[in-house]
């Protein structure tokens, strides 16, 4: 696959785009880093350090034409007026994560999802990794796939991948594909069409042969669409939570059962994650443990003791019986869904940022069966005042993390919950969201 590339550019210099640079450089291959933004110093330094050549805040097409192989950041899409030059040369452009593949034989359990795929990545991690298994977690999380392969070490890898990343995966195969869900999200890059994004989903089981598994959610309809368009040659293993499912896993009267050489149960109250949403990601990473024969032992005690990802439904502190809750990666409606889902007490809200194209109606049951007060924390709140009208009596507005916080303290009271998830975007009033979790979590524990 790479006979003939002796010259390798690296399109973005992010973590993805370092990672391929180093592991090209060390694999033999020459090597030059285009970046259309300003690179990080972390970054630079790496490349200045690793003795590869680049450039910053531009692209100069004719050193980009003289690639025999692009690899290309998951941000920049396939359309762009950029790839498509290139293209038109017969230049090959693939990703970070088909790039490193050509240089490990290590088992893959790949994971992707429109929600959970960072927390079923980091769970299947951990079982994998308290069962003794010689495993790393890398890909959309922490380090790219690329810095991984170069340290060489690992039998196994569990990657989150986007959809973004899917797209420029060719001959990669996932041994182990874990599809969660798929609901709208980033549809600009897909031509707001839900079937093109789903297409771009499915991606994850290229390749497959009977040998390998294909987990997914039963219960999600978009999956089931795509499932009828495209031939599966892998074993099947879906979840659900209202169906019993003879090979995979299902939820029943509040035990979860693993149908997957010999029944594995477990009650959801032994569940360290709560909430529907995570019953599911438990029983996708539950699935992988017994297709890879880990122990019921070891599954049960890992199921129990998991530390949730920072920023995803994250306990922040408890404030005279008044709970905070920091859920700042949700980024869309269907995450807030599951986030207002797993509310048990009456919840004040705080939601806002820049607008993806959300539809509030999607979940106005829920905030009237859930939510006492909104907090709307965002420059242009208008949307949201106007879809909960009427539904929560209460709806003020917030310019800061620490504001909103302020608001959450008055506005709760003891035995009550405040639940920071956005269902936006949060560049208006922050960096990115971890950021904005951060600072609400630094608001919380200065009250």
């Amino acid at each position: 696959m790479l006979n003939d590339v002796k010259h390798i550019v690296v399109l973005g210099a992010g973590e993805s785009g370092v990672g391929s640079a180093i592991l090209a450089k060390a694999k033999g291959f020459t090597v030059f880093v285009s970046d259309g933004g300003p690179i990080k110093e972390k970054y630079k330094n790496e490349l200045i350090e690793h003795n590869v050549a680049f450039e910053e805040k531009g692209h100069t097409i004719e050193s980009l034409k003289k690639a025999d192989l692009i690899i290309k950041s998951p941000g920049i899409a396939n359309a762009s007026e950029l790839i498509q030059s290139l293209v038109k040369d017969s230049i090959k452009v693939i990703g970070e994560i088909e790039f490193a593949g050509y240089f490990t034989n290590a088992k893959t359990i790949c994971i992707t999802g429109s929600n959970g795929k960072t927390t079923t990545a980091m769970l299947t991690y951990h079982l994998l990794h308290k069962a003794g298994l010689n495993v790393v977690l890398a890909g959309n999380i922490g380090s790219s796939f690329a810095r991984e392969v170069l340290k060489g070490e690992a039998e196994y890898y569990v990657l989150e991948l986007s959809s973004f990343q899917l797209e420029d995966m060719y001959n990669f195969k996932a041994d182990i594909a874990i599809l969660l869900n798929i609901v709208k999200d980033h549809l600009d890059r897909y031509n707001y069409s839900m079937e093109e994004y789903g297409k771009a989903k499915m991606r994850i089981i290229q390749n497959q042969t009977s040998s390998d598994w294909f987990i997914y959610n039963y219960d999600d309809a978009e999956i089931k669409k795509q499932i009828e368009k495209h031939k599966i040659i892998a074993n099947q293993a879906p979840f659900s939570l209202k169906e019993k499912i003879e090979q995979g896993g299902y939820l029943e009267k509040e035990q979860l059962s693993i149908t997957i050489k010999n029944k594995f149960t477990m009650s959801i109250h032994e569940l360290a994650l709560k909430g529907k949403h995570n019953a599911q990601n438990s029983l996708a990473s539950g699935i992988v443990a017994r297709v890879l024969e880990i122990r019921k032992e070891n599954i049960r005690e890992s199921l129990s003791d998991f530390t949730n990802v920072e920023h995803r439904l994250e306990f922040v502190a408890k404030v005279n019986g008044i709970e905070f809750i920091n859920d700042s990666k949700a980024t869309n409606i269907n995450s807030v869904w599951y986030a207002l889902e797993s509310m048990e007490k009456p919840t004040v809200w705080i939601v806002g940022g820049v607008d993806k194209g959300n539809n509030y109606d999607e979940i106005i049951d829920l905030v009237k069966d859930k939510v006492k007060a909104i907090i709307c924390l965002g420059t242009e709140n208008t949307k949201i005042i106007e879809s909960f009208e009427g539904v929560v009596d209460t709806i003020v507005e917030a310019k800061s993390a620490m504001e909103a916080v302020a608001y959450g303290y008055r506005l709760a009271k003891k035995d009550e919950t405040v639940l920071l998830s956005p269902a936006c975007a949060s560049f208006d009033l922050f960096e990115n969201y971890e950021d904005r979790g951060n600072q609400f979590k630094k608001a919380v524990r200065s009250l």
